[in-house]
């Protein structure tokens, strides 16, 4: 790395939350894991981040922000599915209902792959108004909550 970036480079340290954690099967050839204790000389007291994590998607307010979008996903994304096909199937096999022209040029085919870009882009505008108006708030509230609550378990 100092060839290609120089000294300061090689020196820089990776701050992150995926290198605090050690890879799964270090530190166990004692039969000890490395979160059982103490990190870096500090005894674990309270619940960890995986807890508080756990205990958070057990919360109903998770529960009711996954069934939001659960209700409005599967429902459209089974609707775009059923539509992309029907628009193939007929591509490939009602050529004569393909091909009838429609105003001069444009004719039943063009009109429906059209048709499946507009729809793409109006799933895309519900889906946003969507998240705006029935889960951001919720889900946002959760993340502060999960984001104190870890903090707090780091003291």
């Amino acid at each position: 790395m100092e060839k290609e970036a120089g000294r300061a480079a090689a020196a820089t340290r990776l701050d992150g939350p995926w290198y605090d954690a050690p890879a799964p099967g270090r530190g166990e050839q004692d039969g000890t894991r490395p979160d059982a204790g103490p990190v870096a000389g500090v005894p674990r007291s309270g619940p960890g981040a995986a807890d508080i994590y756990r205990e958070v998607q057990r919360s109903e307010a998770f529960r009711e922000v996954r069934r939001r979008y659960r209700r409005f996903v599967l429902p459209t994304t089974f609707a775009f599915l059923l539509w992309y096909l029907a628009y193939v199937v007929a591509a490939t096999g009602a050529h004569g209902l393909m091909a009838r022209p429609v105003a001069g040029a444009v004719n039943v085919a063009m009109i429906a792959g059209l048709g499946q870009f507009l729809t793409t882009f109006l799933l895309t505008w519900a889906y946003a108004r969507h998240a705006r108006l029935r889960r951001d708030r919720a889900a946002l509230d959760l993340r502060w909550e999960t984001q104190e609550l870890t903090r707090e378990a780091e003291r």
